[in-house]
């Protein structure tokens, strides 16, 4: 298992500090914060983004992410520009995955589950035919807050096996697998080659109604049950890439560089007993 660090766990760090507390931390891999690429690129260019990455031995693993891609009528082609535009540049820097997250919408709870399955098919096809030209895949992230569209692992892997398109998987977080009150038989039912991302994190104490990214934790010191959930992982065969995705505010106060390396040894101590990490 390749590990790789995550850029919202440094949120307040600009892409060049990301690159370089990751490459000083130990990682082989980086997942990107895509508004972090925004800014780099008012004043570089893409061979020199891509410089960036070769430079320092690191892996771009994905950018993350295009936002809030169903139910978005009218505004729906600003989703399509997006996902071009980020396919261009993963391209570019050879990164091989753009992660795709679902909608909150009013009508959430008046909509019936049929009705969410077939937009987010339909959305994630077209998104998928923009993105394989530039031979880019897309990750499907399910989110456990209450107000998202797409909650667990079984609602995710439902939307992916019936969109059926060999770019388009789903994201695994551990995090958003606690809030949303995902079961862990749901991931023995996964097809670990349809996982194209798995996200490492922990939660505070609280109970689900108060989880928000700011009460994510360094792996394996909050509650949720990361043994159980890699021992799935592992179990159904998945050795792919795991990264470590914080959105927790006291971390983005801290030195990035301490940040990057608790998260790498916590992360260790989390993963050793059911993969070989590199």
């Amino acid at each position: 298992m390749l590990l790789g660090f995550h850029g919202a766990t440094t949120m307040t760090s600009d892409l060049e500090t990301d690159v370089r507390v990751s490459r000083e931390a130990g990682y082989r891999g980086l997942e990107v914060w895509a508004e972090k690429v925004d800014t780099y690129l008012r004043s570089h260019t893409l061979a020199e983004l891509r410089a960036l990455f070769v430079d320092n031995g690191l892996v771009p693993l994905s950018l993350n992410a295009l936002v809030f891609v169903g139910f978005r009528g009218e505004a729906y082609p600003q989703v399509q520009q997006r996902c071009k535009a980020l396919c261009e540049i993963a391209e570019a820097i050879g990164c091989p995955m753009l992660v795709t997250v679902p909608s909150p919408t009013e009508a959430r709870w008046q909509l019936p589950w049929s009705a969410v399955v077939a937009e987010y098919v339909t959305v994630l096809r077209d998104l998928a035919d923009i993105a394989a030209p530039h031979r880019v895949k897309l990750s499907f992230e399910f989110l456990g807050f209450g107000w998202c569209t797409v909650r667990t692992p079984r609602g995710a892997w439902e939307i992916v096996r019936q969109v059926d398109r060999p770019n388009v998987g789903m994201t695994v977080d551990c995090a958003h697998f606690y809030a949303g009150g995902g079961l862990l038989d749901e991931l023995s039912a996964l097809d670990p080659a349809k996982i194209f991302a798995f996200h490492l994190d922990d939660l505070e104490d609280t109970c689900k109604e108060a989880i928000t990214d700011n009460t994510r934790l360094y792996p394996g010191s909050g509650v949720v049950p990361l043994a159980e959930i890699c021992a799935r992982m592992g179990a159904i065969g998945y050795d792919d890439t795991c990264s470590i995705e914080i959105f927790q505010q006291q971390y983005w106060a801290q030195d990035p560089l301490e940040v990057a390396r608790n998260c790498r040894a916590s992360a260790l101590a989390v993963l050793a007993p059911y993969f070989k990490v590199e």
